[in-house]
């Protein structure tokens, strides 16, 4: 019986490709050392996965920075403001089409499904030329056949390719990137053809797109695609991998009818109805790779249910046809559970991160082909037993209170108009408002201040005064560029999700459960394993601290329940939006508390409630409901001169603006910039928005420092289609990441830009 790992973790068990990519771009490294790193990271994952007994084990899952980039370099379709000339992709053009440099901007990077990781949007026209520019995938299967590992060579398929592309700059927004199918589809023969000819006999398709709502068109470019393909991929087994979601019966029918498809990939973790298709019938001779083992999660498999499934699909499409896999590419959940010290025992035997799904999907292979190991199998099933019945999970008064929520909709009493005029009286902002997003940069000295205190090296007093000074510095910086609404700038936080959930009951944290979420920048989720409450206080001293330094209003930063939510790994034993119920109650608490203690505008960001919004159209209406209502959950009770401000980054919101208006904040900043202000077009299409709103002026996953002119400009597009009175003018998103010689004159030229626009208005008066 044999076994399949549909993509790994690429960053390394303790972060090696991050430290060496930032190394590399900060110039203290060289190519040579950067791809040293990367060689050495791809042979621990090929041996490790072929020690585990794995038999089909993917190659070009690594990347660099995403795996659509790396697409892109491969088809040659670079944006001519690269200034590209041909041949084989540099480092230096590649990261700059995902980074931007000093001269032009970065492309758009958006969410990759519903996930939390991020790639690189494709901009495509119909003049883009295709030519096969980055020979990776061949020189990555060479590389692991030289280790002795026959690999699975991966590519993104076309037609995915084209559907996750945006027309270019400047071309018709009415252009279907689709239309080039046959224009990408003789690079794709070149690669075949080449990995054909270097031994490989598999070669793994990924075709997410296949789980979401496809038209007609669209499934039959599927059709025509592998039609094309079919002569250069004869003599190869070919699977084509889908995840994430459900398969539609459409897709399914249109997926098992291409004749040069050897093999069929499906998660059913997330797509059981796929499973009722396979048992009503599954192509005769056909490979099945069942998707069991969670990719997006860490819990332990229930191997006993796993196998059930597997013994009931081996009826029907045959003992030899039938491979365990991962439900996605393991990318999207921690590395190693070996690298967790701290974690107590009996949560560290609930779970399983990559490297232990990869025993996970060997061992239900093994015990398929008659050789199962019972001590394992035992030991999980006492594992399962264990996390069921701990007292550790269950509070009753928490599951009460969520229970209670369900009865009300938790709307504020009065109009967003009426509110914001009352807190206009007390705040006396100008028009065009300035204020920025949260987070300041964290410095290395900042970092080690908080590492130090971690390990108990400096004492609380020596933490806490040097906090206060950083929180001093970020005021004084903020009230010399004459912002308007400050921040404190958390220095005092690691990561929005985890600052809060360390303060919360019901979360367990890891040591080294990094996640990658684009390019370099990896997260540590926190486990949610038990019901939440807020034991005390989590933000009021510091909020305090930084309001007793500045007469200008100060924001409260909290992050939402259901970002939270969606950037943790959730418990699997009850509904989702019972959980986000649960932190909606934990967070209304510090609401209430941030405003008794005289913080007059808070803001509550809900930057990942878009990436939850399910893959299909039929299930958007009960996510965005409970999503929604969690929000105002949190801000319900407070006074009409409390502002309630939130904020949400890179993803898609044309879809669900009417949500987005039904959350009732009283001012939203929201990504825009390096969306190509898509943002902008809702409104152009007579959307009504009568919140405050400040769509993102620049880019600040960039390096780049935009000029006033510029940010003038973005404005000036803003207030063509908003009222002067509800647009506030601020970055993207915090600015963490970024280095305090980036972020100065970049703000400087933010509210400069601001000045000159109100001083054009007030002269048009």
């Amino acid at each position: 019986m044999a076994s399949h790992i549909v993509g790994y973790p690429r960053m390394g068990p303790k972060r090696e490709l991050k430290f060496a990519l930032e190394s590399f771009w900060d110039g203290k490294s060289t190519a040579e050392d950067l791809q040293k790193v990367s060689t050495d990271l791809r042979a621990s994952i090929w041996k490790q996965m072929a020690d585990a007994g794995i038999k089909y084990i993917p190659s070009n899952t690594f990347s660099h920075y995403d795996q659509v980039l790396d697409t892109t370099a491969m088809l040659g379709a670079v944006p001519d403001r690269y200034s590209w000339t041909g041949g084989e992709i540099t480092l230096s053009t590649y990261f700059s089409m995902a980074r931007g440099n000093a001269t032009v901007p970065a492309m758009e990077m958006t969410k990759w499904f519903d996930t939390n990781y991020h790639f690189i949007v494709p901009e495509l026209g119909p003049d883009t030329k295709f030519t096969y520019s980055s020979h990776k995938a061949i020189n990555e299967y060479k590389e692991a056949k030289a280790l002795g590992v026959d690999t699975v060579p991966v590519l993104v398929g076309p037609v995915s390719y084209l559907l996750l592309s945006k027309p270019a700059k400047g071309v018709e927004k009415s252009f279907s990137p689709l239309s080039l199918l046959s224009s990408i589809l003789p690079v794709y023969k070149e690669v075949i053809a080449e990995l054909k000819a270097a031994g490989a006999s598999w070669i793994q398709f990924d075709e997410p797109t296949l789980v979401k709502d496809l038209e007609s068109h669209q499934l039959a470019a599927f059709s025509a695609a592998y039609s094309e393909l079919e002569s250069t991929l004869s003599g190869l087994n070919v699977l084509v991998e889908t995840y994430f979601a459900d398969v539609p019966a459409e897709s399914y029918k249109t997926l098992t009818s291409l004749s040069c498809v050897t093999a069929y990939g499906f998660d059913l973790e997330r797509g059981t109805k796929t499973l009722d298709l396979v048992k009503s019938g599954f192509p005769a001779g056909k490979y099945l790779f069942a998707g069991v083992v969670d990719g997006r999660n860490i819990w332990a498999d229930d191997l006993a249910a796993s196998l059930g499934t597997l013994q009931s699909l081996e009826a029907i499409v045959g003992k030899d046809k039938l491979v365990v896999s991962t439900s996605c590419s393991l990318m999207h959940t921690a590395v190693n559970l070996v690298n967790e010290t701290k974690l107590d025992d009996e949560i560290k035997s609930w779970l399983a991160f990559a490297a232990q799904k990869v025993v996970e999907v060997n061992a239900l292979a093994k015990a398929l082909a008659g050789q199962k190991d019972e001590a394992y199998f035992a030991a999980n099933a006492a594992a399962l037993s264990s996390r069921r019945s701990s007292p550790r999970v269950t509070n009753e008064e928490v599951q009460k209170a969520a229970s209670a929520v369900k009865t009300s909709d938790h709307r504020r009493a009065t109009t967003v108009s009426a509110r914001l005029d009352a807190q206009q009286k007390k705040l006396n902002l100008p028009i065009l408002p300035t204020t920025t997003i949260g987070s300041f940069p964290q410095t290395v000295e900042l970092r080690r201040v908080r590492r130090e205190y971690k390990a108990k090296k400096i004492s609380e007093e020596e933490y806490t005064k040097a906090i206060k000074e950083e929180i001093s510095k970020v005021v004084k910086i903020q009230e010399e560029l004459d912002i308007d609404v400050l921040v404190h700038g958390e220095p005092e936080r690691n990561d929005m999700v985890e600052y809060f959930g360390e303060q919360l009951s019901g979360f367990a944290f890891t040591a080294n459960g990094w996640v990658q979420s684009y390019g370099s920048r990896c997260v540590k989720p926190p486990i949610i394993y038990g019901d939440v409450s807020r034991p005390k206080p989590m933000t009021v001293y510091w909020s305090q601290v930084a309001q007793s330094m500045t007469a200008r209003p100060m924001k409260g930063m909290l992050t939402g329940p259901v970002t939270i939510l969606n950037w943790s790994f959730v418990r699997n034993d009850q509904p989702r939006f019972e959980t986000c119920y649960q932190i909606a109650l934990a967070i209304k608490k510090e609401v209430e508390d941030l405003e008794a203690g005289g913080i007059q505008v808070i803001q509550i960001d809900e930057a990942a409630l878009r990436e939850g919004l399910p893959l299909r159209k039929s299930e958007h209406e009960f996510y965005l409901d409970w999503a929604v209502h969690s929000f105002r959950i949190t801000n319900c009770g407070v006074q009409d001169t409390t502002q309630i401000h939130t904020h949400m980054c890179y993803s898609n919101f044309n879809d669900i603006i009417q949500s987005i208006i039904n959350m009732d904040a009283d001012v939203i900043t929201i990504e825009n910039s390096r969306s190509d202000e898509k943002l902008l077009s809702v409104f152009r299409e007579g959307v009504v928005y009568g919140a405050g709103i400040g769509p993102g002026v620049y880019d600040i996953h960039s390096p780049r420092i935009p000029s006033q002119e510029e940010i003038a400009d973005r404005v000036n597009k803003m207030l063509a289609v908003l009222d002067t009175n509800i647009l506030w003018v601020n970055p993207d998103c915090g600015l963490k990441t970024r280095k305090y010689a980036e972020v100065k004159p970049a703000l400087t030229n933010m509210v400069e830009a601001a000045k000159q626009i109100r001083a054009e208005l007030a002269k048009a008066k």
